[in-house]
């Protein structure tokens, strides 16, 4: 049988890598306020290369949704409910803005870029930069439930939780990306920086909580309940 509890903690890892990988075939994001001609050379001239990045993208959220529930069990079997309850809503919150901008992205490769309504593309394009901005808000509390959680439990170092807070300023500075052009904009060089955080992050904590013994709290529940 596969040890199910452990490829969830793995998830974490899986969700970096296959961002990676998806990022690769996405290729460059067109920046806020790109002409027609760049939007719909990207959109409709790589129609076929965004679409196929769209499957490993969304995979990829799902990983993330697992990885999420898994450390929520972690954080509940080591008596932090409130925490886990803080990764299991992060999480979805997370996920569900990640979908809901990779269909922005999508619909525009699909048809809208090429059907020539200009001022739709355009205004699509940027508001799929806006929701990368609000994507530091959950993505921030996630890191915090895993940093906090796993401290207030024994589970990591004064070290590792310091790494964690650190990296939830960070990401959470994200947010506030609301210049239309350069460092602190939302297509400027911090987004970059604040997403190599996250994922850092996630990867480390991923392959923490990988190596570690499943918990056995509730293995006499489990017994008692499977004995005739």
């Amino acid at each position: 049988m596969p040890d199910w509890e452990r490829n969830w903690r793995s998830a974490g890892i899986v969700f970096a890598v296959l961002i990676i990988v998806a990022s690769v075939v996405y290729g460059s994001q067109p920046k806020v306020g790109a002409s027609a001609d760049k939007l719909v050379s990207f959109y409709d001239g790589d129609r076929t290369r965004i679409l196929i990045a769209t499957v490993f993208f969304c995979f990829s959220f799902l990983e993330l949704l697992w990885f999420g529930a898994a450390l929520a069990s972690v954080l509940r079997d080591a008596g932090m409910g409130g925490w886990g309850a803080a990764a299991t809503a992060s999480s979805a919150a997370w996920g569900a803005v990640l979908f809901v901008r990779m269909t922005v992205r999508a619909a525009l490769a699909f048809s809208i870029a090429g059907s020539g309504s200009q001022q739709l593309t355009s205004g699509l394009n940027d508001l799929g930069w806006v929701l990368t901005v609000i994507l530091a808000f959950p993505t921030a509390m996630f890191v915090m439930s895993g940093a906090f959680g796993l401290w207030r439990a024994g589970i990591i170092s004064k070290r590792f939780f310091a790494a964690g807070v650190t990296a939830v300023v960070l990401v959470l500075l994200g947010g506030t990306q609301q210049l239309t052009s350069g460092f602190w904009a939302p297509d400027g060089a911090y987004a970059l920086v604040s997403e190599v955080v996250w994922l850092v992050w996630i990867v480390v904590l991923s392959g923490f909580l990988t190596m570690r013994s499943p918990s056995t709290v509730r293995a006499p529940e489990r017994a008692a309940v499977s004995a005739p």
